[in-house]
């Protein structure tokens, strides 16, 4: 019985059912390293500035409608939530026209997680101030889009939180952590923690938004009586409680720890 001609085999790298499966789950997780390298090397991105905080705050706006329709009466706590969409507009703002500035370009570009709430807040500030902002966005069984104030070369999709939380590092000079829950205080102690145990290298300046939400959602002045961290570690981050306030200590530090970033003359 004569053999049947075999046609070719499908390459590796085109075959999607392998790609998708849990034998190609490290060259999913490699991927997702080297396109937004490749990504951000393109752009000529230097660092960012990275905004944490809630996906569930909305804009004062949207809050007032929402009341205004009757939806919202069980919902209080998102109109005394709301103004810290607003500030983080207005702080992003404040930030990437300071960026602009600067004679290297593409420095301390505002940087969230893609998503709606403050992280929309801070790309949406970027955008009023002509500059460009990053997304990092993940894909969540409720289908968490990115929104509409990224700049789409710089919108990028995650599948790993890890790997995602490695970008949110790697480029940051700053952190702003406005309040947030589960995902935001994750976030906050991945960078304490780094910081902490010095696996982070280069100097960082943290800074917590809303000085009231922060302290009373954490004791950190207990941790440190208790003995599970040192008082030199309350010296990781300050807390700011205006876009004026966070905005001056912001540029202040950014100055001093990175003073080559000069402003550019006025001839210019």
């Amino acid at each position: 019985m004569p053999k049947q001609k075999l046609t070719k085999a499908e390459k590796a790298y085109k075959d999607l059912p392998f790609l998708n499966s849990p034998d190609a789950r490290s060259i999913r997780i490699l991927s997702e390293f080297l396109q937004p390298l490749a990504k951000i090397r393109r752009e000529r991105v230097r660092d960012t500035i990275v905004f944490f905080g809630s996906a569930r705050v909305l804009p004062p706006e949207e809050v007032s409608r929402e009341q205004a329709s009757g939806k919202g009466k069980e919902q209080k706590s998102f109109h005394a939530m709301a103004k810290y969409y607003s500030e983080c507009v207005e702080l992003s703002r404040k930030l990437t026209q300071w960026s602009r500035s600067l004679s290297s370009s593409n420095r301390f570009v505002v940087c969230s997680g893609g998503g709606p709430g403050i992280m929309e807040a801070a790309n949406k500030g970027a955008s009023l101030a002509g500059g460009r902002s990053i997304g990092l966005n993940i894909s969540l069984p409720f289908e968490q889009y990115p929104n509409q104030y990224i700049s789409p070369e710089l919108n990028f999709e995650f599948h790993y939180f890890f790997m995602r939380k490695f970008w949110f590092v790697y480029l940051a000079k700053a952190f702003v952590m406005f309040p947030g829950g589960f995902g935001t205080l994750d976030e906050l102690m991945e960078v304490l923690t780094l910081l902490q145990t010095s696996k982070v290298k280069k100097p960082v300046v943290v800074v917590l938004y809303g000085s009231e939400f922060w302290k009373s959602v954490i004791n950190f002045d207990e941790l440190a009586r208790r003995g599970v961290i040192s008082k030199d570690d309350l010296k990781l981050f300050t807390f700011a409680d205006s876009p004026d306030e966070a905005y001056h200590s912001l540029t202040k530090q950014l100055k001093k720890l990175y003073p080559t970033d000069t402003v550019r003359r006025k001839e210019e």
